[in-house]
Order: structure tokens, then sequence, then C-alpha cells
């Protein structure tokens, strides 16, 4: 049957009608609106302070589009000189943000990051802080799925020995430098041990992630020395990342909380070890084969989440609930290639460069003065290098390995990257360290692993490394 359309006369009156009333309701909104208070200006102020969604917005958009395009461009110039991506992406932070911007133009520098007089609430600083707290937190999860707990198994004789005389060696040195550093250096009211302990985990880690593309590029991982290094290197991020679980609870324990934290800590591990890694084994295995439930990556996420709420509410950071689920989940496994293959690109390019520009706001080179002060920067770097060079080539000759070996070695557990940050910017949010020490230990970070490449193709020759592909991600 059909049905016959409307006559245009209806559709005009209709529409009239409309529109009438749509006018006739606004007017008597506004004849009763007329008759209201306007605000007081203190309100205005208050309203203004509270509702600049729009401006805040800006300036995060702004800044996390200049840093991934600055980043993006100097990690592919640093590569060209044979340097990890990474670097490119660290300096990228450092020269948007008062060390560089700051210095030649201040006013470039608050269009991205507005003065703390045009956002004294520090809203711009607080969006980027979280999206770089999670781009970490999602970050670190990547990491650990990358520990392969085989191959530690394997290469356990030797990667055990060698990891751990190259965290040992440099943490007690750290810990001795905290000695001079702590007078001058240290903030006000932290106690000597949690600036100690830090002062040594910090000169301690190990960057797994960017050793092992070095190795990739080098063409070197599948080698004696490469399966070596992965081992060591793995290994001694596991073992890094425990201790500074421990030094983050000494450093927020309070009176009868240092209980807590180690008792929680113990049982979340065991946790994730005795349920949630046979449990994660088990799923691996089903989806092997087969298409992947929709559901995956949602519930990998949101146990992600839930792991890294577990470790921020127990004390030790959220960080580490996140590397020790990835760690539990089978590395070689078709459910972590899914998961890497999803949300890689999306955290290394997208949410970790809101990070370089959290540390780039961090760092302010300026504040290291006078000679008294670079050659304490000086010193920190040395003693970064000859601990971690030193220990791992102590540790390597001692299992058998020849000259060659043990200090190529060495000069691979040097290296930091974006590791160190990490550890770092963790110091500095919870008062251990100052601004100052702050920036010379991101030096000491760049100088350590921009030395890593050029120092061990000079001690082991290797074939001109392979061109990068368009979709090859960019490990950092």
């Amino acid at each position: 049957m059909e049905t016959s359309s409307p006559r245009p006369v209806r559709i005009a009156l209709f529409y009239g009608l409309t529109l009438a009333t749509g006018v006739g309701l606004f007017f008597l909104i506004r004849q009763t609106g007329e008759g209201l208070q306007p605000p007081t200006a203190e309100s205005t102020a208050t309203a203004k302070s509270g509702g600049a969604k729009l401006d805040v917005l800006v300036h995060v958009l702004a800044t996390l589009a200049a840093v991934i395009a600055l980043g993006h461009l100097l990690g592919r110039v640093f590569r060209f000189i044979g340097q990890p991506p990474v670097i490119g992406e660290i300096v990228a932070g450092l020269l948007l943000g008062p060390s560089f911007l700051g210095e030649i133009s201040p006013d470039m520098m608050h269009l991205l990051i507005p003065s703390p007089t045009d956002d004294p609430a520090g809203k711009v600083r607080g969006a980027l802080q979280m999206i770089a707290q999670l781009g970490v937190i999602l970050y670190m999860f990547l990491v650990g799925m990358e520990l392969n707990l085989g191959t530690l198994r394997r290469e356990a004789k030797s990667a055990v020995a060698i990891s751990h005389s190259g965290i040992l060696l440099p943490f007690v040195l750290g810990s001795a430098l905290a000695l001079g550093l702590f007078r001058d250096l240290a903030p006000a009211g932290v106690p000597f041990t949690s600036f100690a302990l830090f002062m040594g985990v910090a000169m301690s880690i190990t960057a797994f992630p960017v050793l092992a593309r070095i190795l990739t590029d080098l063409r070197m991982e599948k080698t004696p020395l490469g399966v070596i290094a992965l081992g060591c290197a793995a290994m001694g991020d596991a073992t890094a990342w425990c201790i500074l679980a421990f030094v983050v609870g000494v450093a927020q324990a309070r009176v009868g909380g240092a209980v807590f934290v180690t008792v929680g800590a113990l049982s979340f591990v065991t946790v994730m070890f005795i349920l949630v890694r046979p449990l994660a084994t088990k799923l691996a295995r089903r989806w092997e084969t087969g298409p992947l439930p929709p559901i995956l990556l949602p519930s990998v996420l949101t146990a992600v989440i839930l792991s890294a709420l577990a470790t921020e509410s127990i004390g030790i950071h959220a960080i580490f609930g996140a590397f020790l689920l990835g760690a539990v989940i089978p590395s070689e496994s078709r459910l972590a290639a899914e998961c890497h293959r999803k949300l890689h690109d999306l955290v290394t390019i997208l949410m970790l460069p809101a990070f370089f520009a959290i540390t780039g706001m961090n760092t302010r080179v300026g504040l290291i003065q006078g000679v008294d002060q670079w050659m304490w920067c000086g010193l920190i770097i040395l003693v970064a290098t000859a601990g971690k060079f030193g220990g791992t080539v102590l540790a390597a000759r001692f299992t058998g390995q020849n000259w060659k070996m043990a200090s190529a070695l060495g000069v691979l557990m040097n290296t930091r990257g974006l590791m160190e940050l990490i550890v770092l910017n963790v110091g500095l949010e919870l008062g251990i360290i100052t601004p100052t020490l702050f920036a010379m230990m991101v030096l000491m970070a760049l100088v350590t692993t921009m030395a890593t490449s050029p120092i061990l193709v000079w001690l082991v020759p290797t074939p001109k490394p392979a061109p990068v592909k368009a979709t090859e991600p960019v490990a950092v």
C-alpha cells in the first residue's frame, strides 16, 4: 500500500511553527535570564581557571606533535650515524625543554608548555604526566614480554654470575659515590639510606631493549656474544628492577610500612608465578592455532592495569606490576606476538613521547653550575662506566670468556637508554634526587648509551648493518 507524501503547504506550516516556537522559547528564556544577577569577578576567575579545558588540550596536542615529529627526525639522524634511535627521541625532549628552547626562546617553549603564571595549577604538565605514566606502564609490559625465561634458565650459569657482578660493582660504587653527593645534591630531608640505595640502582641499570636492537642492527644477535649478552641483560634487568622495587618500598615506607610493602610485594610475586603464569601459559597454548578471540586485547589491557594498580597500592610503583605481568607471559607465544603487534607502535610512537617531553621539562642542564658540579657530573659518568664495564669483564673472565669477549660484554652492559630515564623519573617523582642531580644522571645515560655502538664495532668488527624496513618498529 502506497503512502501519500505530505503536501508542501503542510511541510511549510510545520517548519514555520517549529521555528517560531523555538524562537519564542529562546526570547522567553532570555527575558527570564535578564533578571538574574551577573557572576562576581571572583567566581568568573574561578570558572576560567577551572574550565580552560580547550587550552589544556591544545597545549598537550601541540607538545605531543612537536616531540613526535622532532623525535622521529632526530631518531633517523642518530640511526644514520650508527646510534640507537632512542637517543634522538631523548634529545628531542631535551631540546624542547628549558635546557635548550627555554634558554633561547622562553616564549616559544611556553607555546607548548605554558608558564606557571598562565597555568598555576600545572594542568598541562599533569595531563602529559598521566599520558607518560600510562605509556611507561604499557612499555614495561612489553619489555617484560621480551624476557625469555627459558633462555635465562639455559644461560643461567654464566648469565647469573656475569649479570649480577655487573650489578653488584656499580651498585657498590654508586652507593659510595652517594657519600660525596649527599650533602650538596640530595633533597632536604631524604634519608641517606634511600639516597644511597637509589644511586646504586641507577648505576646498575642496563637497557635490555636497546641492547637487543644494537645486536640486531650489527647482525650479532645469534652469535655467541649476542646470546650471552641477551641472557645477561635479561637477567640483569629482572634483578635490577626487583632491587628498585625494594628501594621504592623503603623510600615510601613509614613507621610499620616497610613490613606491609615487603609482605605485599612477596605476595604479589607469588600470585603472579603460582597462579597467573600457569594460566597465561595455558591460554597461550590454546591460542597458538585458530582465530584469536576479540576479547583478547581488552582482557590483556585490563590485566596490565590491574597489575599496575596492585603494585602501586602496595607501594612499589605501578611499572613493576606491568613488568612482572609481561614476564609471566611466554615470550615466544602467539599471544605475546599479538600483544606486541597491537601495542608496540601505539606505545612507542604516540605515548612515550609524552614521557620524553616530561623528561625534557624535568631536565635543566643549566642547574649544573660551576666547575665543581661539572666535575661531579663527569665523575658520575666515569663511575657508571667503570662499574658496569669492570664488573662485567671480571665476571666474564672468571666464567671462562677471553678478554675480547669479556670486553665486548662489558661495553654492551653499559647501555642504558630509556630504562635509565624511567628509573631517574621514579627517583625524582619520589623526591629521592634533586633536579640538578637528575640532569647529571640524564647526561650519564646519554653518554653511556651513545658510547656502546662505536666501541663495540671497534672491538668486534661486523658486516654493514642491514637497512631498516619501512614497517620495522624502533626499539627504545
